[in-house]
C-alpha cells in the first residue's frame, strides 16, 4: 500500500477489480477551496489504454510489485517466443499476445526487458530502436516520387516498412520498435 501523495512515474498500481495500470503522469493540485487532490494519467499495463484519473490527496492505493528482468530472446518454439535470463540462464516461454508488436523486430539474440508480476508475463519491451537488415525491396526508380520518396521493404523478420528509395536489399538499417519507422542507415 502506498499513499497518492507518495506517486511516482512508472509505479505500478493495482486498481479497479485487481487490474494494473502505470503511472504516465501525476500532478498534485491544492486549490484555493477545497480538499487538495491528485491528477494522474494512468496506462493499463496490459491493453495500453490511457485514462485520466483524480484520486483525494492522501488516499491509501494498492500499488503492485512489477519485476522487470533484461532477457534475451533465444528461438521460437512454435507460437511462443523463448527468452533466456542472462545471469541465471533460466528460460521463459512467452506468448505471441504479451509479446505484442514487439514481434515484429525480433531477431535471436536481441535483447528486451521481460515485465512480469505474480509470475505472469505482462508485456516484452524492445529498445526504442533496433538495426534489422531489409531482406528484400523492390529498386527504387529514380523520378517517381509519387508515392513521397519511399516504397515498400521486406525486414529479415518479415515485417514491411516504408524505406527511402535509396535503400537497397541485404542493407543493415535502423527501425524506430515504437512506431515502426525507418531511421537511417547503418555504417557497417
Amino acid at each position: 500500500m502506498a499513499s497518492t501523495n507518495d506517486l511516482k512515474n512508472g509505479m505500478v498500481l493495482k486498481l479497479e477489480g485487481g487490474q494494473l495500470w502505470s503511472v504516465v503522469e501525476f500532478q498534485h493540485v491544492k486549490p484555493g477551496k477545497g480538499p487538495a487532490f491528485v491528477r494522474t494519467k494512468l496506462k493499463n499495463v496490459l491493453s495500453g489504454k490511457v485514462v485520466d484519473k483524480t484520486f483525494n490527496a492522501g488516499v491509501k492505493v494498492e500499488t503492485a510489485t512489477v519485476d522487470r528482468r533484461d532477457m534475451q530472446f533465444s528461438y521460437m518454439d512454435g507460437e511462443y517466443f523463448v527468452f533466456m535470463d542472462m545471469k541465471d540462464y533460466d528460460q521463459l516461454m512467452i506468448s505471441r499476445k504479451a509479446v505484442g508488436d514487439s514481434a515484429n523486430f525480433l531477431i535471436e539474440g536481441f535483447e528486451a526487458t521481460v515485465a512480469t508480476h505474480e509470475g505472469e508475463v505482462l508485456y516484452v519491451e524492445l529498445p526504442a530502436a533496433v538495426e534489422l537488415v531489409i531482406k528484400h525491396t523492390d529498386p527504387g526508380v529514380q523520378g517517381d516520387r509519387s508515392t513521397g520518396g519511399t516504397k515498400p521493404a521486406e525486414l529479415e523478420t518479415g515485417y514491411e516498412i516504408q524505406v527511402p528509395l535509396f535503400v537497397t536489399t541485404g542493407e543493415k538499417i535502423k527501425v524506430d520498435t515504437r512506431t515502426g519507422d525507418y531511421l537511417g542507415r547503418v555504417n557497417s
